[in-house]
């Protein structure tokens, strides 16, 4: 199997072809070697290659009306890019899940700051009170470096996308629809404004009109793209509910801000929250489960670089992502329990290392870059 830049225009061909997507556009490439021959293999060709009949025909009858050069010229036109799983920018978070798009069509760009992402959504008619707690938290999260993705839809989501962009931060929107067709119409501005400091994307080909069946579908790529994933103000039958349920398949944290007893715009992340999602009142609260470091934490690391040595370094490859009590960081180091502790003391204050109560502690999400980058130094 190959892939090669060239190939893009039959990825985007295959992008028009229905009952082609996640599963069989992996297995059209291992059974031909790249979409390129795919795309040219005979009807039967495909179904030696074990291609159900439906299948065949669906890409024999796409084939007669779409042109992949025509399409990658489509696409360039609009000022859209494209881009396949093999590529560097395709994000590793949405690759982690098991419903990943094959392409994605992105206004502006994504960054490795955007790894550091909470999605933030919620009721589309929320009330003052759930209006304020999205723009806080939400320019608050922009504050500390994390980025906003929300899917552009009135209510919750336009107004955490404005909260971040006001904040100076980025923002990512994942849209129901092509990435030619802004819904609502009324966003169209707030999307042009996203693209320009972050990302507007979807995976759906130019033209494609919103449906009510592609929001469920948009909903795990919102959450896909996030490391947790924060509720403000949802009803029994919110749409955020969906999104809730692809967040916690994809093992993603879940964080509710909770509501009056009394309105029905947080009867479902009340209850969210008495099952166990993570009540929030601030945004540390947020940082602090997903082991993020604040803004302030973060202003302190130019000077805290100095290569982690001895004692400091035995315990940093100690560290995993999961609490791990001191006495046994110690034991896998190989060190005295005192001098454990004291290097686990000195890697907190250099932002490697998180406590998650007086004796485990967890490596901080932020520590592989820096570690990384001072290693190299």
């Amino acid at each position: 199997m190959s892939y090669e830049p060239g190939h893009l225009p039959y990825w985007l061909a295959f992008t028009r072809v229905p009952l082609v997507g996640r599963v069989r556009l992996p297995l059209l490439e291992e059974l031909f070697g790249d979409l390129a021959a795919a795309w040219r293999a005979t009807a039967n060709e495909l179904r030696a290659a074990g291609l159900d009949a439906k299948t065949v025909k669906s890409i024999d009858t796409t084939r007669e009306t779409v042109d992949p050069m025509a399409e990658l010229r489509a696409v360039e036109s609009a000022g859209i890019r494209a881009i396949t799983r093999h590529d560097p920018e395709y994000p590793a978070l949405l690759q982690t899940i098991g419903d990943w798009p094959p392409v994605l069509f992105m206004r502006g760009g994504l960054s490795s700051q955007d790894e550091r992402a909470v999605a933030v959504v919620g009721t589309r008619k929320p009330t003052a009170y759930g209006r304020q707690a999205a723009a806080d938290l939400a320019g608050a999260l922009a504050c500390n470096g994390v980025t906003v993705v929300s899917g552009l839809a009135r209510g919750i989501d336009g107004i955490a996308h404005r909260a971040a962009l006001e904040a100076g931060g980025r923002t990512v929107a994942v849209m129901g629809s092509g990435p030619d067709v802004i819904y609502p119409p009324e966003h169209r501005g707030l999307a042009e404004e996203i693209a320009a400091k972050g990302a507007v994307i979807s995976e759906h080909p130019l033209g494609t009109e919103p449906d009510a069946c592609f929001f469920p579908r948009r909903n795990r790529i919102l959450s896909g793209l996030s490391l947790g994933m924060l509720v403000v103000e949802a009803g029994d039958d919110s749409g955020a509910l969906i999104t809730v349920r692809a967040a916690l398949e994809q093992g993603r944290d879940v964080f509710c801000v909770p509501g009056s007893i009394y309105s029905p715009a947080s009867t479902a992340t009340n209850a969210l929250i008495r099952e166990g999602a993570m009540l929030v009142t601030r945004v540390e609260d947020v940082l602090d489960e997903l082991r993020l470091l604040t803004a302030e934490q973060q202003a302190r690391l130019p000077g805290l670089r100095e290569p982690a040595e001895g004692a400091e370094l035995a315990v940093l490859d100690a560290l995993t992502s999961e609490p791990t009590h001191a006495d046994e960081l110690a034991r896998r180091a190989g060190l005295p329990a005192g001098k454990a502790v004291s290097a686990l003391v000195a890697l907190e204050l250099k932002g490697l290392a998180k406590s998650v109560d007086r004796t485990s502690y967890v490596r901080a999400r932020e520590a592989s870059t820096i570690y990384t980058a001072s290693s190299n130094a």
